[in-house]
């Protein structure tokens, strides 16, 4: 039993929590108990401190269910997946496509769900610092380890906040509606503000270091979670000395990394691994799940995937190979490089072609043979039996976080078809795509089945080990230990250490099963640039499809270089464009304050670029 999950999930039961003002911040964070109610026993104080949690997996009216799932998960691990390097959204998701195809406005409805739903914890965060110790008969430690609790949880929503908006009003006091008249504070001032909640819930001595796998409070705020995030909150601020001394605090509170296959960290039986620092706490009920095997499942995912999000190829092809050579296309397929994309794709084809043996319904090979002549594909460069073979060797030469993180062509997943009477099936990802879920050749289908594209494999349930696809209960994390080992390296690589950085990434490295740093002419680091180039691409690889790179990409100033390069966009797995995103000014890095706040507080001034 996951004790915090049950306490959230019968949280929002018992307060009724909803999102009843869609237009404005939500200051009032229960409604079937009244806030002045809450503060009159332990127990009703410990559903106020859980309904701060709840916030990460709140619904919210504005939230369309068709877009992100109706939860903040949805945002959280989708739109800000989608806008990081590692994940393209498909043509047809409307929300994250307003910013990758360069036509957002302050009135889209990503920039005002980011920010009520943020605000809506910080509000019950501050209801809790501000009443909790004025609870009648409660046990002072567990009262002052649920004010640190909410000030840790302040601090990470003002933490997303400032990410994004890059300075915004502080409310540190619970405030009334009418009273949401604040201009924006600076960017500076939110930091020092965030800093202060973390130095004191680090100094707080009722707070612990950890909470070790099994135990009834694990999900909690620990004291190794504010280290990090204070520590990430310093390498904002450009204090890495100070960014250094708190992520090494981390390890020494105990966490550390999972040891087993990187693939299996993302399973539920991992979850408490002494990896996770801070997670969203999932639970098997609808709306209190993750929806990742939703949004990026296939059709054959149970009980029916969308694959609304792909791989992104052009990301994929940055991933080294196992020695740590940086990939080339014309090292297994020579003269790769300098074809058309089309001409190409012959590449990617399914053995038999032009032998012609196999039959389908009312067709045959011969005939996917002639649609893929007709499309481009140069048949002189094709394989009629090693074609398969040729190009799945491409995808295991290389870091096996690749094929633990994306289903690559040719690679098989285990999948159970909703239409199936729930059956299990080997499926395999080929090209033309042959429709027969319960019978041979069981190629794996998707909603895009006329394009070939990259589909994740990371959080996607594998045949029936979940009930539902709509609500995973695997943990969702915010910070792991990886993060803070990479976060580690560049602290220390920005003062200079580059070889102490070169330690802490070759600890992710190792466990990855890839070449350390240093130990051959391929990972050789040369300097501190290069050094800096390294930890980059490095977190990319690791924090793949979780949704929290693109905070990182931010703070870089790499975002444009890595989402909005020249040709960038959604992809088929040769590299042929279906989409293609556009950069639109420079100003895009930065949110625009959502029209509707502006119109409620005047205060507000609008960020540089955006026009309301």
């Amino acid at each position: 039993m996951k004790a915090i999950k049950y306490l959230a999930f019968l949280s929002s039961l018992m307060m009724g929590v909803s999102a009843c003002q869609p237009d404005l911040m939500d200051t009032s964070p229960y409604n079937a108990i009244g806030s002045t109610n809450m503060w009159t026993s332990t127990n009703l104080a410990t559903l106020a401190v859980n309904g701060v949690y709840n916030t990460f997996l709140q619904s919210s009216g504005e939230v369309e269910n068709s877009v992100t799932g109706g939860n903040y998960l949805g945002l959280e691990a989708h739109l800000f997946a989608a806008l990081d390097p590692t994940v393209s959204p498909r043509n047809n998701w409307s929300s994250t496509l307003n910013l990758l195809n360069g036509n957002a406005t302050p009135s889209n409805t990503e920039f005002s769900r980011a920010w009520k739903q943020h605000y809506e914890g910080i509000s019950r965060a501050n209801d809790v610092i501000d009443n909790v110790e004025t609870v009648p008969g409660m046990d002072p430690k567990l009262c002052a380890q649920y004010k640190a609790e909410a000030k840790f949880l302040r601090a990470y929503f003002y933490y997303r906040l400032n990410c994004l908006y890059r300075g915004v009003p502080l409310y540190l006091k619970s405030t009334p509606v009418s009273e949401f008249t604040k201009p924006r504070n600076t960017e500076a001032e939110v930091w020092e503000a965030i800093v202060a909640d973390l130095t004191d819930v680090i100094n707080e001595p009722n707070l612990p270091g950890r909470y070790v796998a099994g135990d009834a409070n694990y999900g909690r705020v620990t004291k190794g979670a504010a280290y990090a995030l204070r520590g990430k909150t310093y390498l904002w601020m450009k204090e890495y000395k100070l960014a250094e001394d708190d992520l090494k605090e981390v390890g020494k509170l105990g966490f550390d990394l999972f040891q087993g296959e990187y693939k299996d960290l993302f399973k539920e039986a991992n979850e408490q691994s002494p990896e996770m620092i801070f997670s969203i706490q999932c639970y098997e009920q609808d709306g209190y799940g993750n929806q990742m095997p939703f949004k990026y499942g296939s059709r054959v995912t149970w009980p029916g995937g969308w694959n609304d999000f792909y791989g992104d190829t052009d990301f994929i092809d940055t991933y080294e190979t196992k020695e740590g050579k940086p990939f080339n296309w014309d090292d297994y397929i020579p003269g790769y490089s300098k074809m058309s994309a089309k001409e190409r794709s012959v590449y990617f084809l399914r053995d038999g072609l032009n032998s012609g043996n196999g039959n389908f319904g009312s067709g045959n090979y011969k005939s996917l043979k002639t649609k893929m002549q007709d499309y481009g594909a140069d048949f002189s460069k094709y394989l009629d039996q090693g074609n398969e073979a040729r190009i799945r060797k491409v995808y295991e030469d290389r870091d096996p976080r690749l094929m633990q993180t994306y289903i690559t062509p040719y690679s098989t997943y285990l999948g159970a078809p909703a239409g199936a009477g729930g059956e299990e099936y080997t499926y395999t990802l080929r090209w033309p795509f042959i429709q027969n879920d319960i019978a041979a050749p069981f190629d794996l289908r998707t909603d895009t089945k006329k394009l070939y594209h990259y589909l994740v494999r990371k959080f996607v349930f594998e045949g029936k080990e979940h009930l539902d696809r709509g609500f995973s209960p695997v943990d969702v994390p915010l910070i792991r230990y990886a993060d803070v080992l990479l976060s580690l390296a560049e602290a220390l690589n920005e003062q200079n250490k580059t070889p102490e950085a070169v330690t802490y990434v070759n600890m992710v490295r190792q466990r990855a099963g890839i070449a350390l740093l240093n130990s051959n002419s391929y990972t050789q680091v040369a300097g501190q640039d290069d050094m800096r180039n390294r930890i980059r691409r490095e977190k990319r690889w690791e924090l793949a499809c979780e949704g929290t790179l693109y905070f990182d990409e931010l703070r870089w100033g790499t975002w444009y270089e890595v989402k909005l390069y020249e040709g960038a966009g959604l992809k088929e797995c040769w590299g042929q464009n279906v989409v293609t995103w556009t950069k639109n000014g420079d100003h895009y890095t930065k949110w625009p304050i959502p029209a509707t706040e502006r119109q409620l507080n005047t205060s507000l001034t609008q960020n540089d670029g955006w026009v309301d």
